[in-house]
């Protein structure tokens, strides 16, 4: 499993809050943790500022609790919670899958699973929602998918397609073969 792991293991940047406009940056590696900023001012006294940085290694950083303060204070605590489980050795190791594996994976779980798992995080929803997992679900669901029923797929999205009643589908593609008809009659005219 460590084979996931980067040599950069967390990165986010933000702008600490107002009244600075300072710009900071928190990178973990697999050894370290560094925090940078840039300060941005408009006054003479801060021109000249170089950007400040501090590194300390993973143990360090665990023990330095003004720096958890600052990290705290500029990304928030559930960052500092998040990178001090790093700093522990808590991975979470499924957030870190490539998206082909975690959509062939999914597509194995129930219904009710998959919304659940939708709620974990922003990741896991997108996923959840994306029309490559919804595809695969309809395809190893359905006995044959015609090219008329995919190209509405396209057009309406797998995840409605799949939650769509029979009927509605049949009365869909009717209405889609009629406009077709229409279209191809105008251009034969």
């Amino acid at each position: 499993m460590a084979s996931l792991l980067g040599e950069e293991v967390f990165e986010t940047r933000r702008q600490a809050p107002a009244p600075s406009k300072d710009f900071c940056q928190l990178l973990v590696t697999r050894r370290e943790v560094i925090f940078r900023w840039w300060k941005i001012s408009l006054r003479n006294e801060c021109r000249e500022s170089r950007p400040g940085e501090i590194k300390e290694s993973q143990e360090d950083f665990l023990g330095d609790s003004s720096l958890h303060i600052q990290v705290a204070v500029v990304f928030g605590a559930k960052v500092l919670e998040h990178v001090l489980n790093l700093c522990r050795g808590n991975y979470d190791f499924l957030e870190r899958l490539p998206v082909p594996l975690l959509l062939y994976i999914i597509s194995f779980l129930e219904l009710e699973d998959i919304a659940r798992l939708s709620q974990v995080s922003r990741r896991f929803k997108m996923i959840c929602n994306s029309n490559a997992l919804w595809e695969n679900i309809v395809e190893n669901l359905c006995d044959t998918i015609t090219p008329e029923m995919k190209e509405l797929a396209q057009e309406i999205g797998w995840k409605k397609m799949f939650f769509t009643n029979r009927l509605q589908l049949q009365l869909q593609l009717r209405r889609r073969r009629q406009k077709q008809d229409a279209q191809n009659k105008k251009v034969t005219e």
